[in-house]
């Protein structure tokens, strides 16, 4: 089954704009499915092939002379010293959209480019299938918990794989994989059982002390790995809003996880029944939203937008704030399906202190009604937008 891609319309826009277009993002969130199917008229060369990758790195003039145009390049952060022999054509030849990129290790993509074709490359970034594209497809269902567990990865969808079967092949073979490309891991084990221990952290600020201690490493060994696994898409880190009000803010990031279906992999919940039987269940649905809206602003490649969230020292928090070109959106989000007053609570505490700019509330809940109230707009989960 195909389904459309939201990051498309934003691709072709720029197609015409750039020499080079790039499409990183974790593996096997359907980029190489895209590119192919987007530019069917071009060729596709994978520089994970060993003998392709041979002819690029040794010859790289010659391997431009037989791939001059119109090339995807998948996995092209494997010959770094092709970037710039790449520049050299690009600024010869003119041509928009001559190359595209692919690429599932955003570090050294992003530092080839930067280094080599800055101000030449459009950057996009494709991750799991978000609530729209599932939903275009027919494939979202009524039941959020049911996402929890499943997650996103478009595999589990068009091949029907069993959660429990795709996560476990996708820790083994693709993160520990791309985590060893970046550094020198000499304990697997240690380094799984680190993101075991990352995993019960999902959704709370992140104490690193704490973690470091827990797993037994030292405090840059974690900072070391818990870049890498942000490098490898596999979590990100949403850094709080502390520019207001008060010094008593809490400055320290929140730790998410980009697939809950991955999260609920390393917690060890196999069964939708887990879910529904433990207080992780708030937790599961704060990552699985605000995971949303980060793969909505990459999608719609909405770079003027940024997310954070905030929280003082007295537990006062919100969870998400947009901050858009005009306004800022505050965000509260909770799993439950009925609405209660107390929900309100932490949105009206922060418009009560934030006079200076124009705001609008949101909560974000496990219901599927739409209101439009006088104190806040209630979204279902399923319709959530940036």
């Amino acid at each position: 089954m195909l389904v459309h891609r939201e990051v498309v319309s934003a691709i072709r826009q720029m197609v015409d704009k750039f020499p080079v277009i790039a499409l990183t993002g974790p593996r096997q969130s359907g980029k190489t499915t895209l590119l192919r199917t987007m530019f069917s008229d071009y060729r596709y060369v994978s520089l994970e092939d060993p003998d392709t990758r041979s002819f690029a790195e040794n010859d790289p003039r010659g391997f431009l002379k037989q791939y001059d145009k119109h090339i995807i390049f998948d996995e092209v952060q494997r010959v770094p010293h092709l970037f710039s022999y790449i520049q050299s054509v690009v600024d010869d030849s003119g041509i928009m959209g001559q190359f595209i990129f692919s690429g599932s290790q955003n570090f050294h993509l992003m530092h080839n480019i930067t280094q080599s074709l800055a101000g030449r490359t459009a950057i996009f970034r494709l991750f799991p299938f978000d609530f729209q594209e599932l939903k275009s497809a027919g494939l979202l269902q009524n039941d959020y918990t049911a996402h929890l567990l499943k997650g996103f990865y478009p595999a589990i969808y068009n091949r029907n794989i069993r959660p429990v079967d795709f996560y476990p092949n996708y820790i083994e073979t693709y993160i520990q994989r791309d985590v060893s490309e970046l550094l020198a891991i000499q304990d697997m084990s240690l380094f799984r059982k680190f993101l075991a221990l990352s995993a019960t952290r999902a959704g709370q600020v992140l104490n690193m002390s704490s973690l470091a201690k827990e797993v037994g490493m030292s405090m840059p060994t974690v900072k070391a790995w818990l870049s890498a696994l942000e490098n490898s898409y596999v979590v990100f880190l949403l850094q709080p809003y502390y520019n207001n009000f008060s010094k008593r803010v809490i400055k320290s990031p929140k730790l998410y996880f980009f697939d809950t279906g991955l999260l609920c992999n390393l917690l060890r919940i196999s069964d939708v029944s887990q879910i529904d039987n433990q207080a992780i269940k708030g937790a599961l649905f704060e990552n699985m939203i605000v995971s949303e809206y980060v793969k909505k602003k990459y999608h719609r490649n909405k770079r003027q937008t940024d997310l954070w969230f905030w929280r003082d020292s007295h537990g006062n928090e919100v969870d998400l704030l947009i901050d858009k070109p005009q306004e800022t959106e505050i965000v509260e989000i909770k799993a439950t399906q009925t609405l209660m007053p107390e929900l309100f609570k932490g949105l009206n505490y922060y418009a009560a202190l934030e006079t200076k700019v124009k705001l609008t509330k949101t909560l974000v809940y496990g219901g599927s009604e739409r209101q439009e109230r006088s104190i806040a707009q209630v979204l279902p989960w399923s319709e959530v937008d940036i």
